[in-house]
């Protein structure tokens, strides 16, 4: 029995729109200028090592922005504001019937706030998992052993009856070793139809 569905952000509750290439098709600032930032400071990021508006301070000269850092961060997360509705609607759903519904994703800081507040999920979701807050990132077995701490607070669900979505396959692979039911996020139609297979709606 399914007694609760966590998540994914980009990919699956979001679009896969990726800043670098809107930033590059906008402003003609090359996604490949970006990349040893994502791959090196980012990641510090990403667990709450660093901060991003920090860091940015010595990127953007670089690469050739123009406006402030404020500027920048503001045009990154509404480049990625692109909401998956048919998900949203489901999980209304879902949780009308008594399923509890969490966000797991790995997002730095400032967009997990953008994420709680300017998209809604602070309203959407039960709790919303952010490898920042949390210090750890997916696939990472840890990450799933907060999580599922937290969310069986209580002591009443056991991993199995945690689903859990996600369209990186490692991080599926990952979760499923865990213990969860892990599933690779493809499209809406397989979601759908699996979850309708787990669940009586």
């Amino acid at each position: 029995m399914i007694k609760a569905i966590i998540f994914d952000s980009d990919g699956v509750v979001t679009s896969s729109k990726i800043f670098s290439e809107e930033l590059e098709k906008d402003f003609g600032i090359s996604a490949k200028r970006l990349m040893p930032f994502f791959k090196s400071v980012f990641q510090k990021c990403l667990v709450g090592e660093a901060d991003l508006k920090i860091e940015l301070k010595n990127y953007i000269d670089e690469w050739g922005w123009r406006g402030s850092v404020d500027e920048l961060a503001d045009y990154w997360f509404k480049a990625e504001h692109e909401i998956n509705e048919r998900i949203v609607q489901k999980i209304k759903e879902l949780k009308q019937n008594g399923i509890k519904c969490y966000l797991g994703t790995n997002q730095e800081q400032y967009r997990t706030d953008y994420m709680r507040k300017s998209m809604g999920f602070g309203d959407l979701f039960d709790a919303i998992y952010s490898s920042a807050e949390i210090g750890i990132k997916k696939p990472k077995q840890e990450f799933f052993n907060v999580v599922y701490k937290q969310i069986n607070e209580d002591g009443k669900i056991l991993k199995n009856e945690i689903m859990f979505w996600d369209d990186d396959s490692e991080n599926v692979k990952s979760a499923k070793k865990f213990g969860f039911q892990a599933n690779l996020y493809c499209n809406f139609t397989e979601f759908e139809k699996n979850v309708s297979l787990k669940i009586n709606l």
